[in-house]
């Protein structure tokens, strides 16, 4: 574990021409996802920060002031702060800036969608886990060439089918290659999104 380049964060390195950026849900932490990432892409390098805004002593990406109820400048700034973070650990660890994929769940999928929207060169794609919108950019984006997977439940009782289809809608719409995957399951995660994730980062690995 290290604590420099501004985040708490956990680095193990792997193969430097594929990095996985773990983001974890509320109440994580920087060893949450370590072995859903390892899963996933078994070879991959796996850099996962800790979220630094508290939620009742919890650690999350950005503020919010309710459930689905976002401090919209704080995840401009989150995102930001994110994005540099990414930028520094490569040039520290020596991987490859321009391959790194986001694997967030829930808060830690939305600050990944928030930094597709806001700072799209820091990252090739991702895997977004039970995420919704995050904020509505002021400028459109560029995502041309952006690969991104959302895994949603179809029972989730924080993300409405009507959000997730509308996330996709606008990452499609700011030019990304979108996936949607949907799963008998509520906000938990299951092993056939881990599956998904799996299968669908093999192919882009392929393209």
């Amino acid at each position: 574990m290290s604590d420099d380049l501004g985040f708490i964060h956990r680095y193990e390195p792997g193969d430097p021409s594929l990095t996985l950026l773990l983001l974890h849900g509320t109440g994580g932490s920087e060893d949450d996802l370590l072995s859903i990432g390892r899963a996933v892409a078994p070879k991959a390098s796996l850099l996962s920060p800790r979220g630094k805004s508290l939620d009742e002593g919890m650690p999350r990406f950005f503020r919010r002031f309710g459930e689905g109820q976002f401090d919209e400048k704080d995840i401009v700034f989150r995102s930001n702060e994110l994005a540099d973070f990414v930028a520094a650990a490569a040039a520290k660890y020596k991987f490859g800036a321009q391959r790194v994929f986001a694997l967030g769940y829930s808060n830690g999928a939305n600050i990944a969608a928030a930094m597709l929207l806001l700072r799209p060169e820091a990252l090739a794609g991702g895997m977004l886990l039970r995420a919704m919108v995050p904020l509505m950019p002021e400028l459109p984006p560029d995502m041309s060439g952006k690969q991104v997977l959302l895994c949603e439940g179809k029972n989730d009782g924080m993300v409405s089918v009507e959000n997730a289809n509308r996330l996709a809608t606008m990452f499609k719409t700011y030019g990304a290659n979108v996936s949607l995957f949907w799963s008998d399951a509520g906000h938990g995660l299951t092993q056939d999104d881990l599956a998904a994730c799996a299968e669908w980062l093999t192919r882009r690995q392929k393209e």
